[in-house]
């Protein structure tokens, strides 16, 4: 089992910047990638960012990418999401969520989720 805690949502103004955490627990920590995945009221989940087991790989949605960076501390067991230029549109409550070896976009991929953390952008 591993379970995940998020950490560090609020409230900012557009242009901001933002930093959401992900801590992990249970399992060895450097055999799991990484997804942060949001959802905004009346929409599904989407893929934001994931970063592999080792961080030598990331990837980005196209809406964030270039304003969002995806890193990881396997000694803390934390993953991190650093948000730049935040726009209302990146409004929703952030989760992060693990997988064991993979890399993957799409929620059904990922086993293990956290509880999430709202992050709130005003125009």
């Amino acid at each position: 089992q591993v379970q995940l805690v998020e950490s560090g949502g609020g409230l900012v103004q557009a242009g901001d910047s933002l930093r959401v955490s992900c801590a992990a627990s249970g399992r060895t920590f450097s055999r799991l990638s990484i997804g942060w995945f949001r959802q905004a009221p009346g929409k599904e989940r989407e893929f934001v960012a994931v970063i592999s087991r080792h961080g030598n790989g990331t990837n980005y949605a196209d809406s964030v990418r270039g304003r969002f960076t995806i890193s990881r501390d396997n000694a803390k067991n934390t993953v991190y999401l650093v948000m730049n230029s935040l726009k209302p549109e990146d409004t929703g409550v952030y989760y992060c969520a693990a997988q064991e070896g993979g890399f993957g976009y799409y929620p059904s991929e990922y086993d293990y989720w956290g509880q999430g953390t709202q992050v709130t952008v005003s125009s």
